[in-house]
């Protein structure tokens, strides 16, 4: 009998060691799983606010409306990452507002002032991330307060701008003006160059197509027009003349497309509103110039561009009255449609990007590139081909200018790159 109860006593014993030892694994259990799940939402939000620091660092040009599209940049581009176990909501936590993106300046004390902003910053707090397993182990050892059912996690990015390794120029080229030296080389801001003519002549500050490779190649001037990057100062240009066939890709950034086009394949600027002689006859400072007054009829660029207007302002013609041809006069031929305008479902305001701000480079008497300059885009190209006009904006490492690349911070000269510091 004394034998039976000693041995129902260790098995006793043995259930409550085990009980216990499961517990203790399931506290562990507890531990790994809902810290990961901490640990992935909180690199879901920091890549978030990354996001948002760098978008908002990219808008801060020195002018009036950088602060206002800085935090408007920062959160779109930072809710459009998934937090929360890739939740699109964000588990529907709330996603980043415009108080959380703020601005400092040169030396780091915040600021609300446009031209004094050099850094973006981005913070965020996440709350009521579910703890899982710690919760249950609160509610079996009775201890709630010390395993809450949720957690928070907060992240937080500082973004600025720097001169970049590369860049990612259109193929057009600008030589100096006689005379002209750094930053602008004879060029003055707001002045009208024409970079693509149509014989392809050259002349004084102009050089025409110019491709980043050194080849001759169409292709490559086509695939350089749409985004290819990796130019570098001391490359040489080639020249490939006149090249008809790269009107499509051009024009796309103005929201003209033939047939096949589509501005949520091939990306338009926020705006294909155009400048011509005919509806500026200034010809100088359609940026952010005032009304040209001599006849014109336009707004400047940053005007139509908060508008989302297309090249046909509030319409959709290519031809006709009130159309493209019929505000800009040029002859587009087989271009067919524009992007919708306005800020209601319109193409250039759910698809666009800045797309007619670029950066030329400079190349010297051996077609090596010594800089770059920031220009604006100012027509779609005509067909037949018309001399093409862009607007000189500064030096492309100028702080106020609103040209930026991609890549990695650390060049000595050419367009700024937006780069994390903390």
């Amino acid at each position: 009998m004394k034998a039976n109860r000693t041995h129902r006593r260790q098995r006793g014993a043995m259930i409550v060691t085990a009980a216990l030892f499961l517990l203790f694994m399931l506290g562990f259990m507890g531990i790994a799983l809902d810290f990961g799940h901490l640990f992935v939402v909180r690199t879901e939000l920091q890549t978030a606010v990354d996001s948002c620091a760098l978008a908002a660092a990219r808008e801060l040009d020195k002018t009036s409306s950088a602060i206002t599209r800085g935090k408007s940049a920062g959160q779109t581009a930072g809710n459009a990452n998934r937090v929360n176990m890739q939740s699109a909501t964000w588990g529907g936590q709330g996603q980043i507002v415009a108080a959380e993106v703020t601005f400092r300046d040169a030396s780091y004390a915040p600021t609300s002032v446009p031209t004094a902003a050099v850094y973006a910053q981005c913070a965020h707090s996440q709350p009521n991330i579910r703890m899982w397993l710690m919760q249950a182990v609160g509610a079996f050892s009775g201890d709630t307060a010390g395993n809450p059912a949720t957690r928070s996690v907060a992240a937080s990015a500082v973004a600025t701008r720097a001169s970049a390794q590369s860049a990612c120029p259109i193929p057009v080229a600008a030589k100096p003006k006689a005379g002209g030296t750094a930053p602008n080389y004879g060029f003055a801001v707001g002045e009208w160059v024409t970079l693509i003519m149509a014989q392809n002549a050259a002349a004084g500050g102009q050089i025409g197509w110019a491709n980043l490779d050194g080849s001759n190649s169409a292709s490559e001037t086509e695939a350089e027009l749409n985004g290819r990057c990796g130019a570098k100062v001391g490359d040489t240009v080639g020249t490939p003349g006149v090249q008809t066939s790269v009107a499509d890709t051009w024009n796309y950034r103005f929201g003209i497309y033939k047939n096949s086009g589509d501005p949520s394949v091939d990306r338009p600027d926020y705006t294909g509103y155009a400048y011509t002689s005919l509806n500026w006859p200034a010809q100088f400072n359609a940026y952010n110039g005032p009304a040209p007054g001599g006849g014109g009829t336009a707004q400047n660029f940053v005007t139509k561009r908060a508008a989302f207007a297309s090249c046909a302002d509030t319409g959709t013609k290519v031809k006709g009255a009130n159309s493209c041809e019929s505000i800009t006069g040029l002859s587009l031929n087989s271009f067919q449609k524009l992007a919708n305008p306005g800020n209601v479902a319109g193409g250039h305001m759910q698809y666009g990007l800045d797309r007619r701000f670029v950066t030329v480079p400079v190349i010297d008497g051996g077609n090596r590139v010594i800089d770059y300059l920031c220009m604006l885009m100012l027509q779609p190209l005509s067909i037949p081909m018309t001399d093409t006009q862009l607007e000189f904006l500064g030096n492309a490492g100028a702080p106020s200018s609103p040209c930026t690349t991609s890549g990695l911070a650390g060049g000595s000269a050419g367009p700024l790159v937006p780069v994390l510091v903390r």
